[in-house]
């Protein structure tokens, strides 16, 4: 469905994206009735813009980075609503840092879990031997 036509901008079919990002287009849909995707309507058929196309991307990217799909709506918020940079900055960098202290304190909890494993399975074989 993409133009190339310079007076018409660039679009995409559900099915495009899909398949650019690998996902599915129940999840092109959900992000959709999430607020996060804006797509114009051509009766049934929904057509995607490059501004689309590049949200789609930042929620991928966001929930693999760890962001909530509220989170994500947050942000595009402030960049729609907003237009001081500064704004849009202060929030990113304070759900960096919430995030960064969730991942630390997570890091913790996976290193004490895996000391208790290692004595664990020490002591499984110290009796395994003793058998």
């Amino acid at each position: 469905m993409k133009q190339m036509a310079t007076d018409q901008p660039i679009q995409f079919s559900i099915g495009e994206l899909a398949k650019e990002f690998d996902i599915t287009t129940r999840s092109i849909r959900f992000y959709e009735d999430q607020g996060l995707l804006a797509p114009q309507r051509k009766g049934q058929t929904r057509i995607y813009s490059q501004k689309d196309k590049v949200r789609l991307k930042l929620v991928l990217r966001g929930k693999r980075l760890g962001f909530s799909l509220a989170e994500t709506k947050t942000i595009f918020d402030l960049y729609d609503t907003e237009k001081s940079e500064q704004r849009q900055l202060e929030t990113m960098l304070q759900l960096i840092a919430t995030k960064k202290e969730i991942l630390a304190q997570q890091l913790l909890d996976i290193t004490s879990v895996m000391d208790d494993l290692e004595q664990l399975e020490q002591n499984c074989n110290e009796t395994l031997k003793q058998l």
